[in-house]
C-alpha cells in the first residue's frame, strides 16, 4: 500500500506539474530559537531540528503532498553531539526532532496539495503557547488568509496555566486547559468527543482573544483553518519583534 501510494504521488505530480513548495523560517526575536520540524509523511525537513538566532532565516523545500508541523523550542542546550534539553517544546532532548514538541509549545500545521489544489495550514494553541507565531501566504491564489498568534499570551496567562523558568522566574510558556487539567471538557474527549459535545471554555475564550485566527482547542476549525493554492510560505517566529 505504501508503495502504491508513493507511486500515485509522484504519478499526480508528473501530470498535473506541480512544484515544490518553499518555507522560509524566520526568526524576528530577541532570542535564539530553535524550530522543531515533525514530518507526517515524506522527507523530513531541516533534519527535524535547528538552531536559528535572532534575525536570521532558513528556507527548506516541501513536496506536493507533505503534511507536518513546526515549532519554537526555547531555552536550549546541546552539545557537540546534538543531545541536550529545551526549556520549551523539547523534542525528546535531541537537536534534530523525530518526534513533536513537547507541549505547552505554539504549532505551525501544514497540509500541502501543489499548484492544482488547495493547501491547508494553520496556527494551533490546542497543545498551549511558548512564544508568537505567523504564516504569511507568500505569491498564491485564492484565499490565502494570514494565520497567527501575534500576542503575547505569556503575559496574560492565568496562573493556573503557567510554566514558569526556574532560572528567571519569568513566564516561559502558557499550557491549554487540557494539558493542565486532563479533563474530557478541555480535551474534547469522552462524552464529548464530538464538535457538538465540546464547547469552547473560559480558557480556551482567553486563547481566542488573544489570537482570533489560531486554533483555540480541538474544534475550533471555521476561523482558523487557511487554504492556498500554489503558494511558498513564510513561517515568522515574534512577528512583532518581541
Amino acid at each position: 500500500m505504501a508503495i502504491f501510494s508513493r507511486f500515485y504521488l509522484l504519478f499526480f505530480v508528473f501530470l498535473t506539474g506541480a512544484s515544490a513548495t518553499v518555507f522560509t523560517i524566520e526568526n524576528s526575536c530577541r532570542f535564539t530559537v530553535w524550530p522543531g520540524v515533525l514530518s507526517g509523511n515524506g522527507a523530513t525537513l531541516g533534519d527535524g531540528g535547528f538552531p536559528l538566532p535572532p534575525g536570521s532565516s532558513v528556507k527548506l523545500t516541501a513536496h506536493p503532498g507533505w503534511s507536518g508541523r513546526f515549532w519554537a523550542r526555547t531555552g536550549c542546550n546541546f552539545d557537540s553531539y546534538g543531545h541536550g534539553n529545551c526549556l520549551t517544546g523539547d523534542c525528546g532532548g535531541v537537536l534534530n526532532c523525530i518526534g513533536g514538541g513537547a507541549p505547552p509549545v505554539t504549532l505551525a500545521e501544514f497540509t500541502l496539495v501543489g499548484a492544482s489544489g488547495k493547501d491547508f495550514y494553520d496556527v494551533s494553541l490546542v497543545d498551549g503557547y511558548n512564544v508568537e507565531m505567523g504564516i504569511r501566504a507568500l505569491g498564491g491564489s485564492g484565499d490565502c488568509q494570514y494565520a497567527g498568534c501575534v500576542s503575547d499570551v505569556n503575559a496574560i496567562c492565568p496562573s493556573e496555566l503557567r510554566v514558569v523558568d526556574p532560572g528567571t522566574g519569568d513566564v516561559a510558556a502558557c499550557k491549554s486547559a487540557c494539558l493542565a487539567f486532563n479533563s474530557p471538557e478541555f480535551c474534547c474527549t469522552g462524552d464529548h468527543a464530538t464538535p457538538e459535545t465540546c464547547s469552547p471554555t473560559k480558557f480556551s475564550g482567553m486563547f481566542k482573544n488573544a489570537c482570533p485566527s489560531a486554533y483555540s482547542y480541538a474544534y475550533d476549525d471555521a476561523s482558523s483553518t487557511c487554504t492556498c493554492t500554489g503558494s511558498d510560505y513564510l513561517i515568522t517566529f515574534c512577528p512583532t519583534g518581541s
